[in-house]
């Protein structure tokens, strides 16, 4: 789960991470008011969407006055914002943020997150803040460096400075950056997160490091022991269709292609997706459906796929294991019910009651196109939808 960036620096303050001070609105007006309390010389106006590259798109701005302010926040309140994370579509722009401005004496990058590889803590650092770090990683490569750690109750000032290395720090600055990764590794671990992006984390004129900007992901199947972050969730941000799958929980990604994927198991569900591209096709989205779905779970599933304008064609994968293939079959059959289905239709069945399950979709009326294995729905699917 994403949450807004003005929601990352609560909770990094919370653990003892330096943020600039800033309010947040819903509003222009409420936005506007609450930045009367800030004592600076500049005003740091930003659009909060779930999205990086902001600034770039003009979502970011630095104003002198509380009139240059009111003027700019009015212009972007409401507007669309198209990033290189949003897509063309865009986001639109909710709530706004107004910090006190920081003269930046240098910029640094620092990130942690879930290494799954080595089941460790991976920490990336680089001098280089502020820039597109995949591009630094492409072409300069020796400016970013990663330094993974065991998981434990906290990190060691050994560790801490091997992180921070790459920053060439000392003094009282060193010790300030020493603090803020132990702030940071502390807040990691016990919200349960999945990635920590200060970008950048600058070191100001006077000496004080500070996390300039934030990103903060969580890891959603620790969310029931986070209520507190679990509020902090913003649909306005996600997808209408991902939200209607969280509620059956469904594991659902919506995507560019024609071919609306059911599949049980994500492994499984993957490499449907991968052999629909082998055929020169597109996956309409990510759909697993789990390992023991009521056929009520299967019918939503079914109703979520439809409802995608995209879908030229759907297909079923299903290899039952937990997963009854009657029950899938029922669900297919009750969804059909109440949708008109105009596409076209492949379901391979395997595994657990399949002879079941095709009986149901052999007399249920439905026009559906039976597949032997993977690879024969695959290419029976995209030929349906030529």
């Amino acid at each position: 789960m994403n949450i807004h960036e003005h929601q990352a620096k609560q909770i990094l303050e919370k653990y003892g991470a330096p943020v600039p001070r800033g309010v947040y609105g819903l509003s222009v007006s409420e936005a506007l008011e609450k930045a009367k309390t800030l004592k600076t010389k500049k005003y740091v106006l930003k659009a909060q969407i779930h999205a990086g590259g902001r600034g770039k798109a003009g979502g970011v701005k630095i104003l002198d006055t509380l009139d240059e302010l009111e003027k700019s926040a009015n212009e972007l309140f409401g507007k669309v914002l198209v990033t290189h994370q949003t897509g063309p579509e865009g986001r639109e722009v909710k709530r706004l943020y107004i910090e006190e401005s920081s003269e930046i004496d240098k910029e640094f990058y620092l990130s942690c997150l879930v290494d799954r590889a080595s089941s460790k803590i991976a920490f990336i650092s680089s001098d280089q803040g502020g820039m597109d770090i995949e591009e630094v990683a492409s072409k300069t490569p020796e400016k970013i460096i990663t330094t993974k750690v065991e998981f434990k109750d906290e990190i060691s000032d050994k560790e801490c400075e091997e992180i921070i290395s790459i920053f060439n720090l000392s003094g009282d600055a060193k010790t300030q950056a020493v603090n803020l990764i132990k702030s940071i590794y502390k807040m990691f671990i016990s919200t349960d997160a999945n990635m920590v992006e200060i970008n950048p984390l600058i070191l100001t004129k006077d000496n004080k490091i500070i996390c300039l900007d934030a990103k903060v992901n969580f890891d959603d199947n620790a969310l029931f022991r986070h209520p507190e972050i679990l509020e902090l969730r913003d649909l306005n941000e996600e997808d209408p269709t991902e939200i209607e799958a969280s509620k059956h929980e469904l594991a659902y990604i919506k995507l560019d292609g024609s071919i609306g994927c059911m599949v049980n198991g994500a492994g499984l569900a993957m490499a449907t997706m991968d052999i629909i591209k082998l055929y020169g096709k597109e996956p309409a989205n990510f759909l697993d459906v789990g390992g023991g779905a009521s056929k009520e779970k299967v019918a939503a599933a079914f109703k979520i796929i439809l409802s995608d304008k995209n879908v030229k064609g759907i297909l079923i994968n299903i290899f039952g294991g937990i997963m009854r293939c009657d029950v899938l079959a029922q669900g297919v059959v009750d969804a059909a019910k109440e949708i008109n289905i105009s596409v076209p239709l492949v379901v391979r069945l395997a595994g657990t009651n399949f002879k079941e399950g095709k009986e149901i979709l052999d007399n249920s009326g439905l026009k559906i196109i039976s597949a032997n294995d993977l690879d024969d729905a695959a290419q029976k699917i995209v030929e349906a939808i030529k």
